[in-house]
């Protein structure tokens, strides 16, 4: 019989090995892009699904798995990220869904922090739009490797090489892709590959629900077949020849390419293959930096951090999860990690991985993996988890709000409901939560970064906490940090409200820009700082 201690190095031993099979990215795109929709045939394509969920046509129409809150259907967008794992060929996946609505933003950068690549989706007949910008931007401050997938391909669109100088000339990558469409936008029949030159023609299936069937042909059969359609493709690919758009992996993983897949995420069509080059292409983890810049190894001894808290997953329970990345060593249930901010244990008693909605309890988990740990009532985004050798990674950025309304419970009976719900939404980050002594605890105020996050916090108070409540929209629009010294003097400026928020930070808010700089060029003495907020 083995030892304790020999099973336990048994498990550390296969620390690299298992690291390496991971492949962990984030989803992102533009709202209305098709984000939940790819996610939804990559399960189906990676058979851990049977049938897709999003079965066209208003008496058939179903959730994707990722999206599962109510107003996520009944809007038909996704307003929190959602968490799958699944295996596909040797390699196990962790594909994180992310909130398409700007006003979603501080998630989804959250996500990023998570993740080791990134799939982009583009609408064929938009283009590179607002927000697609933007977390282009974020990949690259970040330093994660982008696959761009060009969405929506059997619906009439852009010219493709048209989006190739889009691309190029937006965003300062390289688009090389590895397939191209063969058929213009809307007359999608299939894709040549690029790099054998064979043919993938796909067939489409009764609403998508189920994978479409492919056929792939050599060149010879493909011209037979296509015909001066085909000619067109190989034309068009012979151009991207010429100015060397092919793949590099070391250009790739440098940020300088991003390699490129035509699909049609509602038809299956290229999404197989969007499967295959995140196995083939996309970075296992790596070693991560801690808060002073140091490294912590893979095989080093367990760290993760929380990038997100979600409750109201399962309204049976009411419990509430606790997503980590999982950064070094071995993940075991039932360990004792410590919590780096506090110094004190905590039990791992429900850990779970994940499939959105669903989920089961994991018994190990290696590095890039996402683990949920239920009721992590200690748990704040942001918090870092090790055990034996002490560490903190980065903390994560906070947003600087825009909007901010106070928030009352509509009935005095139900005040205890309301604070529980307060306190939960301000640690999931949902919204900063202010309060102030003219306000008093009874009417906090909610500051966000977009305002659909008020509704998001109402529906929740009053769904997930039986805490019905009502908003007062505040004129505030700017947010700046000042400190216990300048804040009397700041506060009794006109039209400015000082406010301390949940982690202590007093922040002074301002109608507009024009306010502040008043303030700021009439006493220069005062503490007016800008708010940290990420490049989005």
């Amino acid at each position: 019989m083995s030892s304790p201690s020999s099973t336990v190095s048994a498990v550390a031993a296969e620390v690299l090995p298992q690291a390496a099979r991971r492949r962990t990215f984030a989803v992102i795109s533009h709202p209305d892009a098709g984000k939940s929709t790819l996610t939804e045939a990559l399960a189906l394509h990676a058979r851990v699904i049977g049938q897709a969920g999003a079965v066209h046509g208003k008496a058939g129409r179903r959730g994707t798995v990722s999206d599962w809150m109510d107003m996520e259907k009944a809007r038909g967008i996704s307003i929190t990220s959602a968490a799958l794992q699944f295996e596909y060929r040797d390699a196990v996946v962790n594909l994180l869904d992310t909130p398409g609505h700007a006003d979603f933003s501080e998630d989804t950068y959250r996500v990023l922090t998570a993740v080791d690549a990134a799939v982009m989706l583009i609408d064929a007949a938009k283009g590179l739009e607002a927000q697609t910008m933007k977390l282009f931007a974020v990949c690259r401050h970040r330093g994660i490797p982008v696959i761009t997938v060009v969405n929506k391909w059997d619906r009439p669109g852009k010219d493709a090489l048209e989006l190739m100088d889009e691309v190029s000339e937006r965003t300062g990558l390289v688009p090389t892709p590895l397939t191209w469409p063969v058929g213009i936008a809307g007359d999608f029949r299939g894709v040549l590959d690029r790099r054998d030159g064979s043919y993938h023609r796909f067939t489409r299936t009764a609403g998508g629900a189920t994978i479409a069937p492919e056929e792939v042909l050599p060149a010879t059969a493909a011209a037979a077949r296509e015909g001066d359609v085909w000619g067109q493709a190989v034309e068009e690919s012979e151009l991207l020849d010429a100015t060397e758009a092919d793949h590099d992996q070391e250009r790739f993983l440098a940020g300088e390419t991003t390699p490129v897949i035509f699909a049609s995420a509602v038809s299956n069509f290229g999404v197989g293959a969007l499967l295959d080059v995140l196995v083939d292409l996309a970075p296992a983890p790596s070693g991560r930096p801690d808060a002073d810049g140091a490294v912590r190894k893979l095989d080093d001894p367990f760290s993760a951090f929380v990038f997100k808290v979600q409750s109201g997953m399962d309204a049976a329970h009411r419990d509430r999860l606790a997503y980590i990345r999982i950064c070094s060593g071995v993940f075991e249930r039932g360990m004792v990690v410590t919590h780096s901010t506090s110094g004190r244990p905590f039990a791992t008693k429900y850990a779970q991985h994940v499939f959105g909605r669903d989920r089961e309890s994991v018994d190990v988990a290696y590095p890039g993996d996402v683990v949920g740990l239920v009721n992590a009532n200690a748990l704040s985004v942001g918090d870092s988890l090790y055990v034996e050798s002490k560490v903190a990674f980065p903390p994560l950025t906070t947003f600087a709000p825009e909007h901010f309304a106070v928030m009352r419970a509509r009935s005095t009976a139900t005040f205890k409901q309301f604070r529980r719900g307060i306190g939960q939404l301000g640690s999931e980050g949902v919204a900063q939560i202010l309060r102030s002594d003219r306000r008093g605890d009874q009417a906090p105020v909610l500051a966000v970064v977009g305002p659909m996050q008020f509704e998001v916090a109402q529906h929740r108070m009053e769904n997930e906490f039986g805490a019905p409540v009502e908003l007062d929209h505040l004129s505030y629009t700017i947010a700046v940090r000042t400190d216990a010294a300048s804040a009397p003097a700041v506060g009794a400026a006109r039209g400015v409200e000082v406010m301390e928020r949940e982690d202590g930070e007093l922040l002074a808010l301002f109608r507009d820009k024009w306010d502040l700089r008043t303030l700021q060029q009439r006493s220069p003495e005062l503490t007016l700082e800008p708010l940290v907020a990420a490049q989005l």
